[in-house]
């Protein structure tokens, strides 16, 4: 029996890593914008793979506001949460109060039941850059990263890649930095985010949402991050407005 579990373990992984060494998008961050970004590719039949190097998929969200675990969502993205099954009470001034373990556990399950394939654990070290565009990423186990171990890592290829890495925008930072690449924001690299200023974050997150170079896109604070956005604290309206919109931009790329 302790050989029969193993082996299915391993054998129904590999299966999966093996189908998803080729995509449509390989999305690096499993944020909120980087997990309904994942959904709606999915559901619109693309073969989606999403990388988190933490062992928990969710980004920031499930902390809430310094650890007491609520999350503010704006009126416009009630539609998502009804679709996702997320509950919520208004508090006022247009917003809405979300549990936000139930809201990252919704994202996580609504990314997984719509077909992508969530690889925790792995971190992306690198991306692939063919003919004058990223054409995928480099994969490492977080593990082998942290201890420093010298391991050669994997390759998989893609017609897309979303940077949902947060705050830091490493795969723009890598393309900036390695590939040489003049992204599109207004100085051509990535810029840093400003300072907390909600009313200006939220529709800065989405604004910021874009292809920054061929076949990189970027979202969420990510964007914020490469193009010199505001940052805006646990309200996460504009994050799954901005998952929305990239997939519409990446939809119509592939669709191109």
């Amino acid at each position: 029996m302790e050989a029969h579990v193993s082996a299915a373990i391993l054998g129904r992984y590999f299966e999966k890593l093996h189908d998803h060494l080729s995509v449509d998008v390989a999305v690096v961050g499993a944020g909120p914008s980087g997990l309904l970004a994942a959904r709606e590719l999915a559901l619109g039949g693309r073969k989606v793979a999403v990388f988190e190097r933490r062992l928990a998929p969710g980004g920031g969200t499930w902390g809430g506001g310094m650890l007491m675990n609520e999350v503010v969502l704006e009126d416009d993205v009630l539609e998502v949460l009804d679709d996702l099954g997320v509950e919520y009470v208004a508090c006022g001034r247009g917003n809405h109060t979300a549990d936000s373990v139930a809201f990252a556990a919704s994202l996580i399950h609504g990314a997984c039941r719509a077909g992508a394939c969530i690889f925790n654990g792995i971190g992306v070290t690198d991306i692939v850059f063919r003919e004058g565009r990223v054409a995928g990423v480099v994969i490492q186990w977080s593990a082998v990263s942290k201890l420093e171990m010298h391991v050669d890592p994997l390759v998989v290829t893609a017609r897309a890649v979303l940077d949902g890495t947060g705050h830091p925008s490493e795969v723009a930072q890598m393309a900036a930095r390695k590939a040489g690449i003049s992204l599109d924001t207004p100085t051509g690299g990535v810029m840093g985010e400003k300072p907390v200023w909600i009313e200006q974050g939220e529709p800065e997150t989405v604004a910021n949402t874009k292809c920054l170079c061929p076949g990189l896109y970027v979202s969420g604070m990510a964007a914020n991050n490469a193009s010199g956005g505001f940052r805006m604290g646990p309200i996460f309206g504009g994050m799954l407005q901005s998952g929305l919109k990239v997939a519409r931009l990446i939809e119509e790329e592939l669709n191109g």
